[in-house]
């Protein structure tokens, strides 16, 4: 099995640096009196993956992966959006009955504001995400929380902000998460995924365009798939839950009105009710991030982001976990422009603070590292690489986690056409 995490934030950072030089390039198609402009992409690469299955006892494989996009920004006077859909085939060279594959998405980002930044007015910022995901997705790709295996996600979320002057601002948000595994048991072994909708809100006071004081608390239901393994009795059932909440009060500082550099950092107190009411578990938890383009020309970015939370287990039934991870990235421009060099290290650590069966009673630390190169032949043709590696290692308790040590490379070349 593979792991996918949140951190994947960070990984991505690069992409959307490129992205966002992108947009001004001549060449795209382009309607509605420049409005909408449409971005059609192709890829094709292959990979060579020292663990394909993400086991202690590893064996070796390699893929072709073929991968057609498309997407679509609008600008407005007081509005943006953007639209992506993708695809893609796997093709193995080893288990090529079992993991021939399709992965599949679509995202869509709006902003809409009526007044410019720091004015008063209003504001709303909302976004969705669906991914269809096949077990051999990239191992940090599609920000994804679960276990790297036939999944379905759904991610979405909207924010109202007002702001009453410079200074004061005061926002709502509400948001929804879905996890669902395709367990097919005569493949690999049951997990079990999630669903989750938070409502919340924050408020802030701008002392000057580089420190915003911000206040957050926002309150969370969780609903884990507890379903019976096909050939358990029932009675299993009745000894683990699905219902749980949590809430969480955080407070911090985060720029407001800065063009090179923007950051959050936000701390507090959190409590997840597993099992409604069943166990309580809280503690310290924070919200981190921040983007620093470092030079006037974009071409030198580095991103942080970091979180710490609670969730139900995807791994083990009958328990909750609080996950830390924390990740750096950063990209930069070489060769007149021509080359893109980009580098990110991730840490995620899950420990058991609620555990039905003392033998899930374990933690985990996995690292992931990632160095990429894409040169840019012309304006339509590049040719990337990257070189992967992931560590996971288990400890605590009876460790049945022990089973899931193990480590991986992967080796990644390919060409790309956009237009």
């Amino acid at each position: 099995m593979k792991k996918s995490y949140l951190m994947a934030a960070v990984a991505v950072s690069a992409s959307a640096v490129a992205m966002a030089e992108d947009i001004n390039r001549e060449g795209h198609l382009r309607y509605l009196d420049n409005r909408l402009t449409l971005r059609p992409y192709l890829s094709m690469s292959y990979t060579y993956d020292s663990n394909v299955d993400s086991t202690k006892h590893s064996k070796a494989g390699s893929q072709w992966i073929v991968n057609p996009s498309l997407q679509a920004t609008y600008l407005d006077d007081n509005w943006k959006v953007d639209a992506k859909i993708w695809y893609q085939y796997h093709a193995y060279n080893r288990y090529t009955s079992q993991l021939n594959s399709s992965s599949y998405g679509e995202s869509l980002n709006l902003e809409w504001a009526n007044s410019k930044m720091n004015e008063p007015g209003w504001s709303l910022r909302a976004f969705e995400r669906f991914y269809q995901i096949a077990q051999d997705d990239d191992m940090s790709e599609h920000n994804g929380r679960g276990i790297g295996r036939d999944r379905k996600e759904f991610n979405g979320e909207v924010v109202l902000e007002r702001r009453l002057n410079e200074r004061l601002h005061a926002a709502l948000n509400a948001s929804y998460y879905y996890l669902d595994y395709d367990n097919n048991v005569d493949k690999y072994a049951w997990l079990f995924g999630w669903k989750r909708t938070v409502v919340g809100g924050e408020a802030g006071y701008a002392v000057n365009s580089w420190m915003d004081f911000i206040v957050a608390a926002d309150y969370q239901w969780y609903w884990q798939d507890n379903d019976v393994k096909p050939g358990e009795s029932s009675s299993y059932r009745h000894r683990v839950y699905s219902d749980s909440r949590g809430w969480s009060v955080m407070g911090g500082i985060a720029t407001r009105a800065t063009e090179k550099l923007s950051y959050r950092l936000l701390t507090g107190w959190s409590r997840f009710e597993y099992g409604d009411g069943a166990k309580d578990i809280d503690g310290w938890t924070y919200r981190a991030n921040a983007d620093w383009q470092i030079d006037a020309n974009n071409t030198w970015h580095v991103m942080l982001v970091g979180a710490s939370y609670y969730q139900p287990s995807e791994r083990e039934r009958g328990s909750a976990i609080k996950v830390y991870h924390f990740g750096v990235g950063t990209s930069k421009s070489l060769v007149r422009n021509s080359l893109r060099a980009s580098l990110d290290l991730n840490y995620r650590k899950e420990t058991h603070e609620f555990t039905e069966f003392e033998s899930d009673d374990y933690d985990t630390d996995i690292w992931t590292a990632r160095i990429s190169l894409i040169y840019k032949i012309n304006n339509i043709a590049s040719v990337f690489g990257r070189v992967e590696y992931q560590s996971e290692y288990c400890s605590g308790g009876h460790i049945r986690g022990n089973a899931y040590d193990y480590d991986r490379w992967r080796g990644t070349v390919g060409f790309s056409l956009t237009y």
